[in-house]
């Protein structure tokens, strides 16, 4: 799996530029088995971060890649009440700032999507930060007991 997706992300390399000062942007094409009733929206890593995640995840949906980046699809609205960090990038309708993002990861089931808690637990893990279930000041859309 992770020799695949090194193959293919190859084909996609392009000098060093930073996402931030991308204006590019690219809308994710799901490929056409795939069924995305919950919506979609993709969350972006630094490539550097990309085989770890990966390979450390218990279940992986569709996963795109260019030279800076490794986006994650997800169902829309993954971001409510989860404050990603800072190198993260939350992509609503999988619309990305990316140069010429490759597919190199689909599931073998018919949903393409990667279950966003363990994801936004284990990019915690692999960015140093403590995962927060709400960013500061703002109100928490899940009310408390």
């Amino acid at each position: 799996m992770l020799r695949n997706a090194l193959s293919r992300l190859r084909g996609a390399h392009r000098p060093e530029s930073s996402v931030e000062g991308r204006t590019d942007r690219v809308r994710l094409a799901l490929p056409p088995s795939m069924s995305a009733s919950l919506g979609c929206d993709a969350v972006g890593v630094p490539a550097r971060h990309g085989f770890r995640l990966m390979s450390h995840l218990p279940r992986t949906g569709c996963v795109f890649a260019d030279a800076d980046s490794w986006w994650w699809i997800v169902p829309a609205g993954s971001d409510l009440d989860l404050d990603w960090p800072e190198q993260v990038v939350y992509a609503p309708g999988a619309d990305v700032p990316a140069a010429r993002p490759r597919l190199i990861h689909a599931p073998e089931g018919l949903t393409p999507y990667t279950p966003p808690i363990p994801l936004f637990l284990m990019v915690c893990q692999v960015t140093g930060v403590a995962p927060s279930w709400a960013a500061p000041g703002r109100t928490s859309v899940v009310s408390t007991p």
